[in-house]
């Protein structure tokens, strides 16, 4: 919003003039209309728009004519706007937007004076009279860039994207505010593909407008756009903000993009940009994401101040890495420095215990959440405690817990009692968990697959049949397994079966070289795990083509002997490659570091930090 009279500047103090001329206004018996406006804007300008309110409210009874001045109405607009829904309800009664509105109408100034008719929409805006916003800038005789600004940022504010695109397409001057609105209103919707044509009509961008698209493509969990747009950004040579930075590192962590985080984190360094803690947060939750939890932990502890988001973050960074204990003593710390836990919290906390099997610990601190922490559980922490009770061997328990959930419970839960009857072979209550699934969530493939191996295991082919039968019937479609891994600064993403990457050919005979060396080893092909009605041979080459196995190839054919490899990928990793690649880091003599749907692995000589429990 502009303040008549001058450029809005940075937040600051009231100027000793302002406070000045409020003293002389308050001991003046015919009140100075220029004084008025003068202490009303350096109230304004310092962000106190309650005491320029306060301030004319007391001087209208001497001075009724005040807001006969288009100046100090479009002030009082301007402030009644900036203190909507916290004003007491005594001082609305007289300077609500509609008696100034009135006030406008009767001097005249809503049809001619621009700054007053602007003032009014946002007025109305801001205290939540949309339609009555739209009426006055209807009514608008001229309409200048600053007017139709504010009427898009009130429809964008209130989710009304459609209606915001109209008032922008019937501009006949747009600005940087005008444009970087629209992104930010597509983006806030979660059409990022609007938000990208938007981005894309613009002649020039401000450092807003890469940050506004950047966030849209990290919402949208579209890391690999988002992490283009970055090095766009930087060709541009445009200095990024810290909400650039923040969002391109969670792209750089949704991804598992470790050296770009890097770089970024170097970048941050070496322009000495002060590390606040929503940065430090981000840069917490990139390395533990991207495998790196020393780094991360290095961050953590080199931050003067953290807030609930960053203990949390660092906690589920530890947890997701099989460092339960570390995640629990940290929790411990965070509540013994007074810092209050929220639901984000008692997610890491529970992860923590169910990767360590911590069954009464568990049940200790979920029981905690309410009776201590004010914290009421969500569908999420009940999940996390059927995944704990169920990989525990507690099925019957779990079964119990989620009779007696508050709440429906959804696809993740039952999702997780059906993983822990693959552990330990509960046909019975498998076959409940997937009843529930088919109408939950009934083209996930992951359920049919889960409760085929289940069937295997019980040595129940016909089961097994039925699954492959209803794959078929029922057109299921599989989710393709996809693995990525990082060099020279890019992302090389492969499918199982691959065979687009420009190396195809050297990859898949690091590939073969690396399974007969597995062979060797004792690797025996689990080709029960493959449902798809084909011969041994095939199957066994069906395994060998997983995408994890596919992008390890090619780290190893890309990367220093000894040197350790970070892999992410998008689903659970299936028995056959966490076996394989247990062999792999003893063959090669290398630190595997693999990112699953479920948490991290940490491979080395052989065994895996998760204990083969996941």
């Amino acid at each position: 919003m502009r303040v008549r009279g001058g450029g809005g500047g940075a937040v600051a103090a009231p100027r000793p003039e302002h406070l000045a001329a409020h003293a002389r206004l308050v001991k003046s018996a015919c009140p100075d209309a220029f004084l008025v406006t003068t202490a009303m804007r350096g109230y304004l300008r310092a962000c106190l728009p309650l005491q320029a309110l306060l301030l004319l409210r007391s001087l209208l009874p001497r001075a009724p004519r005040l807001l006969g001045n288009s100046f100090s109405l479009s002030l009082a607009l301007q402030a009644t706007a900036a203190v909507s829904g916290s004003v007491p309800a005594t001082l609305r009664i007289s300077l609500r937007a509609a008696s100034l509105h009135a006030c406008a109408l009767k001097s005249g100034f809503a049809a001619a004076d621009l700054f007053v008719r602007t003032a009014l929409v946002e007025a109305y805006a801001k205290s939540g009279r949309a339609d009555l916003a739209r009426a006055a800038f209807d009514e608008s005789p001229r309409r200048d860039v600053f007017l139709c600004n504010v009427m898009l940022a009130a429809y964008v504010a209130r989710g009304e994207v459609v209606e915001a695109r109209k008032v922008f397409d019937g501009m006949r001057d747009r600005d940087m505010v005008s444009w970087n609105t629209m992104i930010h209103g597509y983006a806030v919707k979660g059409d990022v593909s609007m938000a990208r044509v938007i981005f894309d009509g613009m002649d020039d961008r401000d450092a807003f407008s890469w940050s506004s698209m950047m966030s849209a493509y990290t919402k949208g969990r579209r890391s690999k756009e988002a992490l283009e747009l970055w090095r766009e950004m930087c060709a541009a040579r445009v200095t990024p903000d810290c909400i650039t930075m923040v969002s391109v590192l969670s792209a750089c962590g949704d991804m598992g993009a470790l050296a770009v985080g890097v770089e970024m984190h170097q970048f941050v360094e070496r322009n000495g940009i002060e590390v606040d803690v929503k940065l430090g947060t981000a840069l917490i939750d990139m390395y533990a994401k991207c495998g790196d939890i020393e780094n991360s932990l290095r961050v953590f502890h080199s931050m003067p101040a953290k807030d609930v988001l960053t203990w949390s973050s660092m906690i589920i960074g530890l947890a997701n890495h099989g460092l339960g204990h570390d995640a629990l003593g940290l929790f411990s710390r965070m509540v013994s420095e007074g810092l209050p836990p929220n639901e984000i919290t008692f997610i890491g906390v529970l992860i923590a215990c169910t990767h360590l099997g911590l069954v009464s610990d568990g049940k200790k601190y979920f029981s905690s959440m309410s009776a201590v922490h004010g914290v009421a559980p969500k569908v999420e922490h009940y999940g996390c405690m059927v995944d704990l009770l169920g990989r525990s061997g507690h099925i019957e328990e779990a079964r119990q817990l989620i009779r007696d959930m508050p709440f429906e419970p959804d696809a993740v839960i039952w999702r997780a009692l059906l993983g822990a009857c693959r552990i330990y072979k509960n046909v019975e209550v498998a076959e409940e968990a997937m009843a529930k699934l088919r109408v939950l969530d009934p083209h996930a493939d992951g359920h049919y697959v889960l409760l085929s191996n289940i069937y295997a295991q019980a040595n129940s082919w016909e089961g097994v049949a039925e699954m492959r039968t209803m794959l078929r019937r029922e057109n299921i479609q599989r989710i393709p397994g996809r693995s990525s891994i990082e060099w020279q600064n890019t992302i090389h993403e492969f499918v199982s079966g691959d065979r687009s990457h420009p190396m195809s050919k050297e990859i898949y005979k690091m590939l073969e070289e690396m399974m007969d060396r597995l062979r060797q080893a004792g690797y025996r092909p689990m080709t029960g795990l493959v449902l798809q009605d084909i011969d041994e041979q095939s199957k066994e080459r069906a395994l060998a083509e997983h995408s994890e196995k596919l992008a390890i190839a090619f780290g190893l054919l890309t990367s220093p002997a000894g040197s350790t490899l970070r892999v992410t990928k998008n689903l659970r990793a299936c028995e056959d490659c966490h076996s394989a690649i247990k062999l792999i880091s003893l063959v090669y003599n290398r630190k595997l570091i693999i990112r699953d749907r479920n948490r991290f692995h940490h491979f080395s000589e052989g065994q895996c930090s998760c204990k083969d429990y996941w």
